[in-house]
């Protein structure tokens, strides 16, 4: 196999191109001599996502927006924790653990980190509503507990329910609340990332399912917010939020 010069043609800006080579792969995608280029690929991918993600929490912060829990409490939480060393072990870990995993999703783990966009905005209350961009894969916001352990737990409770109910599906590894739980509702089951892929980009289970790089475009076009919700400001507020930021 020969790669097409992913990286030099996304950075040209011909990213939907590669993006639509890449998937159609499939798990050919690592192939030895395929690899390297196709992470890079991802690697640039997750910087410029982690650039976005980085403006969206310092216009926010700007606006007055208080970031907190998704609960009565409202205890304030950091919107942006960095990844840190041990991120690659949790790559390892994972793929050890449920098979491959989407080679953007190990990009996302080793350079970017959790990011938890919930909170109160000053001139949009229902900001929550529209559900904001969360995708925790460290556990930084609970350090105390095991992030494996919480991963390891929800994979024996899949295996329980799929020999009762094997349609049930594939594994879906959790990374967020759903819409509803984000504004403190009760809601349905997590959003994640459906395991083993081995893949480029993999398929994110919100509220509909799609490749987890188109669902990032979607949530960075609507400034981190991609629902509908109530408020007459939304628009102006998103239009603000997503002005210049990289499409990936």
């Amino acid at each position: 196999m020969k790669h097409g010069d992913w990286v030099e043609r996304y950075r040209r800006g011909e990213r939907e191109a590669v993006w639509s080579e890449l998937r159609l792969l499939g798990s050919a995608v690592r192939d030895p001599l395929l690899l390297e280029e196709a992470q890079a690929v991802c690697d640039q991918m997750a910087l410029r996502a982690r650039f976005n993600i980085e403006m969206l929490v310092e216009r926010l912060t700007s606006q007055g927006f208080l970031f907190h829990s998704n609960d009565d409490q409202r205890i304030p939480v950091c919107p942006f924790q960095p990844a840190n060393p041990a991120a690659r072990r949790l790559v390892t870990w994972l793929e050890a653990e449920f098979g491959p995993i989407p080679l953007a999703l190990s990009s996302w783990i080793r350079l970017v980190g959790d990011v938890w966009l919930v909170g109160t905005h000053p001139e949009w209350s229902e900001s929550s509503e529209a559900d904001p961009l969360v995708i925790e894969l460290e556990g930084s916001r609970h350090p105390e507990a095991s992030i494996a352990g919480f991963f390891a737990s929800e994979y024996e409770a899949w295996e329980e329910a799929a020999t009762d109910d094997p349609s049930n599906g594939s594994f879906i590894l959790p990374v967020a609340p759903d819409r509803l739980h984000k504004a403190n509702v009760s809601g349905s089951d997590p959003y994640g990332f459906r395991l083993p892929d081995g893949g480029i980009d993999g398929l994110f289970v919100a509220e509909t399912e799609m490749p987890f790089v188109s669902y990032l475009n979607l949530v960075f076009r609507n400034g981190g917010f991609p629902a509908r919700a109530p408020g007459s400001e939304q628009v102006r507020i998103r239009k603000a939020l997503s002005e210049g930021l990289l499409a990936l």
